[in-house]
């Protein structure tokens, strides 16, 4: 016979788990929770602060002479040395002491410099010859700026919706003159007026004269233009019905 006092006659209540039981996984859960916590806020933690160091490193620079021998000028600092330093010339990249800025780069100046200048739409006018100007020295830029006010050339090329394609046949240095280049390229404009199209093709030459300064991150090169002159060598005016483009056969 069963027993009338087995657990298959105890109330229904009594056969469920002890409060106590309860009371344990509780805990057991919340100490599995905050141990996780702690461990995701340090990784957290660590994250930030390897993001915040490898912002404050400065970039590496590498300069490639004409060779082609590749050569590190800059690159992270050890971490601690000088990290919370703060110096007049932070913002410069400080390369090593005796490293000038090469003939590779400075014929690159030359030619965003030309690039930018000679070459416009009336819609990129404005932005062309602004981010002309700011790559120039402060004398020159203020004569620059000057000669274009008085002569209203923005406003000219907007008027008559002028479109200037420049293409560089070759950049020469000038001897004996440190970062003076002669510059032969072809201009090709095209003007509308009184709803007539007019074309000038001129094959000009181009004096560009370069200046050494601080090196920085608007002006990596660490050069900037000096003085700048053009003259005319040829030249010539189209305005039949048919008009082709011939900036790519003519030469100097």
């Amino acid at each position: 016979m069963r027993n009338s006092n087995g657990p298959a006659n105890l109330p229904e209540m009594a056969r469920y788990t002890k409060y106590y039981e309860h009371d344990g996984m509780l805990r057991a859960y919340a100490n599995r929770a905050m141990w996780l916590a702690m461990i995701f806020g340090v990784l957290a933690a660590a994250s930030l602060g390897f993001a915040i160091y490898v912002r404050l490193q400065p970039p590496t620079v590498i300069r490639v002479d004409k060779d082609g021998n590749a050569v590190t000028v800059g690159g992270p600092r050890p971490f601690g040395v000088g990290m919370f330093s703060v110096s007049a010339n932070a913002s410069s990249l400080d390369p090593s002491p005796g490293v000038g800025p090469t003939d590779l780069e400075g014929r690159a100046v030359v030619r965003q410099f030309l690039t930018r200048y000679l070459a416009y739409t009336p819609d990129s006018v404005d932005r062309n010859l602004a981010e002309a100007l700011n790559m120039m020295t402060a004398n020159l830029r203020t004569y620059s700026m000057n000669k274009l006010r008085d002569e209203d050339t923005v406003g000219k090329i907007k008027s008559d919706h002028i479109i200037s394609d420049f293409e560089i046949r070759s950049i020469q240095p000038v001897k004996g003159t440190p970062w003076a280049y002669t510059v032969f390229g072809v201009k090709e404009v095209h003007r509308v007026k009184n709803a007539t199209e007019t074309t000038d093709q001129i094959v000009g030459r181009y004096n560009v004269r370069l200046a050494e300064t601080t090196r920085s991150e608007i002006n990596p090169s660490g050069l900037l233009v000096a003085e700048y002159g053009e003259q005319q060598m040829v030249g010539d005016r189209e305005t039949g019905l048919v008009q082709n483009s011939d900036l790519g056969l003519v030469g100097p």
